[in-house]
């Protein structure tokens, strides 16, 4: 088999180009054992993850447009695009596990760095790696400082003689937000692992490991999103407050505050 690492390496016995921007294997000509995951990417599984991908998409889009939340919208649409273009790009390898536009299409910035790098992609593998590990960091020192403000929030409740109680669409807000960022960190360790031997790991063969750290992961992520959407909670971005609520840190009394 070439080796993925090297695009312009030498090819299989029958002299064709399995792998890079010069590949011309089909699999008219070459076995799928040839290609860089050495299977056909599940059509079915590709088309459905599409679907709900779109689905997510459209639902974003709408709850922005009614609840004005541009920024959170922003993001979450052209997350949810790449997703698209990236399962666009599964189905061109089912169609031909060679395409080497199709392996580019799936993947983002470390693929656009390949081929700027004569076919040697380990540049690429580290930027990805590189790019998965800073997210993995920044998402749990996010969750360090939620756990922390939830402690002292905790804290500061108790000692006062109000208990009021949270609202409940800030506590579902919170709820499905927390578990988006666990599937999201379990999607990234994942993927550091699938990519810490490059393209010719056992991880990066395994579809159904794919479909399940990554494909489910972010898809249901995507979804707790949309139940996580902001706007509910914390209203329009104007004064009428409609929607808003009131999650402020607790305080003492007056009468302690007058001690």
């Amino acid at each position: 088999m070439a080796d993925p690492n090297n695009s312009n390496s030498n090819p299989n016995p029958n002299h064709y180009v399995t792998f890079g921007p010069d590949t011309n294997c089909t699999l008219a000509v070459c076995p799928v054992s040839f290609s860089v995951y050495q299977y056909r990417p599940s059509l079915p599984a590709n088309s459905i993850f599409i679907a709900l991908f779109g689905l997510a998409l459209i639902i974003h889009v709408a709850q922005g447009m009614i609840w004005r939340t541009w920024v959170f919208t922003f993001a979450m649409f052209w997350g949810c695009v790449a997703e698209l273009i990236g399962y666009g790009g599964r189905i061109m390898l089912w169609k031909n596990p060679f395409s080497f536009t199709g392996f580019l299409t799936q993947i983002t910035v470390g693929g656009a760095l390949s081929t700027e790098t004569s076919g040697d992609s380990q540049p690429a593998i580290d930027t990805s790696i590189a790019g998965l590990s800073f997210q993995v960091f920044t998402l749990c020192v996010f969750i360090a400082l939620a756990l922390e403000y939830a402690w002292r929030y905790t804290r500061a409740k108790d000692a006062r003689i109000d208990k009021s109680q949270l609202p409940r669409n800030f506590k579902i807000f919170v709820t499905f937000l927390s578990l988006a960022i666990i599937l999201i960190l379990v999607r990234c360790i994942y993927r550091i692992d699938e990519l810490s031997e490059g393209y010719t790991g056992p991880l990066i063969r395994n579809e159904g490991l794919f479909i399940a750290l990554e494909g489910v992961m972010v898809l249901a992520a995507a979804f707790c999103l949309n139940i996580a959407q902001p706007g509910p909670v914390f209203g329009w971005p104007s004064n009428t407050g409609h929607g808003s609520a009131d999650i402020s840190a607790p305080r003492a009394p007056k009468n302690e505050q007058n001690a």
